[in-house]
């Protein structure tokens, strides 16, 4: 009975210790060589130029945009934490662009950044297409608004006595190309309007501000014999 209970015993432990033949058999050896290789792997290389999510959204801004924006503004809608980090990254950028030989520049101007094409790509681009923000304005109206640069403000008054002509068709067409406004009223007789530079003048003329206009003694008088009655054409950049 012993017997048979302890071979009966053992028969069951041995039916027990069988495994089934669908299930294989662990290899830890095996899956520990895996991970040390795992960890031993050197990770990708990252490219210096990738842009991070917020260099990303500043540039996308920049791109979108059809004028300067302030740093303030930059900030606001690239959702940036301050100036100083849009600062940052606007410099980190414009190394890109460097780097990469772009065609595409960050300028200052006007009292913000703008995204803009290098000058030395400007004649193919105007032959691809015009953009209609030319320009054209008279040597009258050329002399008007170069008098309301340096002198601003400025009354019309003083305007023709320094031209000894009249100023009202120079002065119109200045107001509607958005060149000129009207930025208070001297006080004096009659109160007459005072005429100052707008921001898209210093937006076409590629200014960061009127303390960049060039000095007067630097400027060279124009070529003699220019016809009155012509039009030059001012490009915006």
């Amino acid at each position: 009975m012993g017997d048979q209970l302890g071979g009966r015993n053992m028969r069951c432990l041995g039916v027990a210790g069988r495994r089934a033949a669908h299930v294989r058999p662990v290899d830890h050896r095996r899956r520990y060589s895996w991970r040390v290789v795992s960890l031993g792997s050197s990770p990708p290389a990252i490219d210096p130029l990738t842009r991070d999510p917020p260099l990303a959204r500043l540039e996308a801004v920049l791109l979108l945009a059809d004028e300067p924006l302030s740093l303030r503004r930059l900030t606001e809608a690239a959702l940036l934490p301050d100036t100083a980090t849009t600062q940052r990254l606007l410099a980190r950028l414009e190394q890109f662009y460097d780097a990469d030989q772009t065609a595409f520049q960050i300028v200052e101007v006007a009292g913000g950044y703008q995204l803009l094409t290098r000058p030395q790509y400007h004649p193919w681009l105007a032959r691809l297409r015009h953009t209609g923000r030319d320009v054209h304005l008279s040597p009258a109206a050329w002399e008007t608004l170069a008098l309301i640069a340096y002198k601003q403000p400025i009354t019309r008054a003083d305007i023709e006595k320094i031209r000894g002509t009249h100023t009202v068709e120079p002065l119109q067409t200045l107001l509607e190309k958005g060149l000129i406004q009207v930025v208070g009223r001297q006080d004096s007789l009659g109160r007459p309007q005072l005429y100052g530079t707008t921001r898209r003048f210093l937006q076409l003329f590629g200014l960061k501000s009127l303390e960049d206009l060039p000095q007067l003694h630097t400027l060279k008088n124009p070529t003699p014999g220019h016809p009155a009655d012509s039009a030059m054409p001012v490009e915006s950049p």
